[in-house]
């Protein structure tokens, strides 16, 4: 039993280095995450923000439904969309997935 101590004293860790730790890699992965999830989707949000918010009539627009249409009239929190002679929607405006500018 004591050559047994002996040895399990004797041996040394895993050299981890400065990567090795569990805190540091936990760490690193967080910051990834942020720089490749997080930012970008918040650079996106206010991009859409400002399309909405300068939303004007005649511009094309296409919703998170997918109905294609032009805008007829904007509210201070909907818009109303034309989609054919005669028929008009009105949507909120977050419902506006992707704004064209008209020519």
């Amino acid at each position: 039993m004591i050559p047994a101590l002996v040895l399990a004293q004797s041996q040394t860790p895993p050299p981890g280095g400065l990567l090795g730790s569990p805190l540091v890699m936990m760490g690193l992965m967080i910051v990834m995450f942020y720089f490749l999830l997080i930012r970008p989707q918040q650079r996106q949000r206010k991009e859409q923000a400002a399309r909405i918010a300068a939303l004007q009539t005649g511009d094309k627009v296409v919703t998170t439904a997918g109905i294609h249409g032009i805008v007829h009239h904007v509210k201070e929190q909907t818009v109303v969309v034309k989609v054919a002679e005669g028929t008009m929607i009105e949507f909120d405006k977050p419902a506006i997935a992707a704004v064209h500018k008209k020519d």
